[in-house]
Parts: C-alpha cells; structure tokens; sequence
C-alpha cells in the first residue's frame, strides 16, 4: 500500500494495519497531502488481503487530530476553491467509508474539524477521557460543513445533537460522547485505547472478509439513501463465495473456519 509519508506513517503489523497522523507539534492538523494519504490507503485495502483492520491514532499525547492545518487555506480565493475543497473531503470521506476492511478510530485528547469527519466515517470509534470531539467553527474558522459531513454525524448521533455541537460551538467530552453513541467506550489513557484498538482489531482477523465487507457496504448505502437500498448484489456475493460453503463446513465439523476472502 501506498499513502504514508513523515507527517501520515503507516505500518500493517499482524495483519493490523497501523495509520498515525504524525505532526504532534501540530496536534496532528491535516495536510491535504495527509488526507490523500488516509483515502488511499483505505481505497487499497482489501477484504482476505493482508491487512484485516485498520486503526487510525494521532501521535503525541494532546491530540487525534485538530482539523485541517489553517496554512492550506492561504491561497484560497473564491467560489472555486471552497468547493473544490469539500469535494476532496467527500470523496477522502466516502474512500474511509468504502475501506472494504473494517477501520477503528482511536482517539484521545482534541479530534475536532476533519480530525473528527475522519472518526466518525469509520466503522468504530473508541476514545481516552480526555476526548474533546466537535467542530467549533462557528467560533473560530467561519466555515462550514459539507450536507455529507452532516449527514454522516446525522446517522450517529441524530440532526438535533448535530444541530446544538456546531450552533454552541461546543466540545463533547468521553463520557457524554459514550452516551449519545459518538463513541462505543471511554478508556482511561491514550495507551489503554491503543491496546484496546488492537484487541478489537485481532479479535476482526479472525472474521469472514466477505460478511464484514458486505455488511459495511450496507451500512453505508443506508447511511446515504434515505430509503432501503437494493441489496442484492451484497446478498449473492456472501451467499455464493467460497468463504459461506467452508464456514457452512467448519460449523458442522466443529472447526474453526478457514476464511480466504472469496
């Protein structure tokens, strides 16, 4: 896989791969080129290939992420220079999303701005009590949000929280995060959630690849229709793979299944 670079390392170790947003004198903000990075990795991933999982953290110990660094916005100047921005969020958004193999997001300290649009488009989200998660622009940038981003928050948390975290222009901390289903636990420190991302992430390898593909390109279509979208093509690809027939034969056996990814 391709993406990493000094500022966005990433490394696959037992099958985990290990994405760090790497500019701690930054608290991790966003370079364009770090958004690209992410969005191939997560685009090159694939079900039954070498890499089951993968975790995203932001290195040093005050931040995930804070956003895009503001120096990308100095040459902006028009109409077509936010637009373009955005899109390129969407679509770096949407390749998260779309990663085929399950992406767990684990967070300490400041995940605000893209650093927080990057946690909540992946599948799982779990966060130090030091977790101060929001998109205070309201108060500080003057930007705003793509109708993706919102409707992505949308999907977790529900449009009327979405509505009073960016009007207040406020941070939501680990416990209240917990509650209103932002997040899926509260650890103690950075070091406890990294040892809990790989538990999840090893406890994944042993998954079918074709289920959790499936069942995440579900997820998605759902997020995105606002109906309930065809399904078809998600059902004939579990039901007739390889992978369905041997997990068909290890249960009669009474062995653990030898998952191949087809």
């Amino acid at each position: 896989m391709t993406g990493a670079t000094d500022e966005l390392l990433y490394e696959v170790r037992n099958g985990i791969g290990w994405i760090t947003f790497n500019r701690p004198q930054a608290r991790n903000a966003f370079t364009f080129a770090m958004y690209e990075g992410v969005a191939r990795i997560c685009r090159e991933a694939r079900a039954g290939g070498d890499v089951a999982a993968i975790v995203m953290s932001g290195a040093g110990d005050k931040a995930f992420a804070a956003g895009t660094d503001i120096g990308q916005f100095k040459h902006f100047s028009g109409a077509d220079d936010a637009l373009a921005y955005e899109a390129n969020g969407n679509r770096m958004m949407n390749d998260i999303e779309r990663c085929q193999v399950p992406t767990i997001a684990a967070i300490h300290g400041a995940c605000t701005g893209g650093g927080a649009a990057i946690a909540a488009a992946c599948d799982i989200r779990i966060a130090a009590a030091d977790l101060k998660y929001g998109f205070p622009i309201a108060r500080t940038l003057g930007n705003c949000l793509s109708n993706e981003n919102l409707r992505r928050l949308s999907w977790l948390v529900g449009p009327a929280r979405v509505s009073e975290m960016l009007l207040t222009a406020r941070l939501i901390e680990g416990e209240e995060a917990k509650a209103i289903g932002l997040i899926s636990e509260v650890l103690a420190d950075k070091d406890a959630v990294i040892a809990r991302a790989e538990e999840l992430a090893t406890r994944m390898k042993g998954h079918a690849p074709i289920t959790m593909r499936v069942t995440k390109e579900a997820l998605r279509r759902l997020k995105s229709s606002g109906g309930v979208p065809d399904d078809h093509d998600l059902i004939v690809a579990a039901y007739t793979s390889d992978d369905f027939r041997e997990g068909m034969s290890a249960f009669l056996e009474k062995r653990k299944p030898d998952w191949k990814g087809r």
